[in-house]
């Protein structure tokens, strides 16, 4: 089965915009291969050159102090797009995630932007449970994912659960073990499966003596225990 790798990605940033110039300051990605998360996770602070906003600090407590020794993007980046690759990226509210890493790569060079295949589980889940709240923390309510660890947004810790988030909305967990479009239901297995008849003659003489034969070659069989 063709390997299929896709990174689940978050990010926190100094603010709402990044045509008012605001940065991100944090990367979380975590990979899946086949739906499955994997060990292979990516996560990085990062230095804006400019002051949190105040809202942007309360959700997620990341001090103008702490980030003062992180590297700058420009430091950074060749890693982060060596890590996605070309697997697609699975992030909430894609536009906002992609639109300030599309931000950070042009500031250093005006041609450079991710080509990936986004997708996006807000759109998702707008579209499968329209007019109902699709924000991460009322996925995780809906799905009964417990975030009750979870003080503060971080990139890396939503990303992790983006990724259960993203596999209840494609599925459910059972998905990972999909390895073909047909139907696995029981009942379509009693339909399929082939009943023979049962044998219609007798056995032979000979057939009992070459069966005997066979069972005397086992050495210690367990039913003359």
């Amino acid at each position: 089965m063709k390997k299929n790798r896709q990174i689940v990605l978050d990010t926190e940033t100094t603010g709402l915009s990044p045509e008012n110039g605001d940065r991100i300051v944090e990367i979380g990605c975590v990979e899946l291969i086949n739906f499955v998360p994997t060990n292979n996770t990516y996560h990085q602070y990062i230095n804006p050159d400019r002051k949190m906003s105040e809202g942007a600090f309360r959700v997620s407590g990341i001090s103008n102090a702490f980030l003062l020794d992180k590297p700058k993007f420009e430091e950074i980046y060749k890693e982060f797009l060596t890590y996605i690759s070309d697997s697609a990226i699975v992030a909430h509210n894609a536009k906002f995630d992609v639109g300030f890493i599309n931000s950070e790569l042009q500031k250093i060079n005006e041609q450079n932007f991710i080509t990936n295949e986004i997708i996006d589980t807000l759109a998702i889940a707008k579209r499968k449970y329209p007019g109902a709240q699709a924000s991460l923390d009322a996925l995780c309510k809906r799905f009964e994912i417990d975030i009750t660890k979870r003080e503060k947004h971080g990139a890396l810790l939503d990303a992790n659960l983006l990724v259960d988030v993203y596999i209840e909305l494609i599925g459910g967990k059972q998905t990972s073990f999909i390895l073909s479009n047909k139907s696995n239901t029981f009942e379509e297995k009693k339909e399929n499966k082939k009943i023979y008849d049962r044998r219609k003659f007798e056995i032979t003489g000979k057939e009992l003596i070459e069966h005997q034969k066979i069972i005397n070659k086992i050495k210690k069989p367990i039913w003359s225990e």
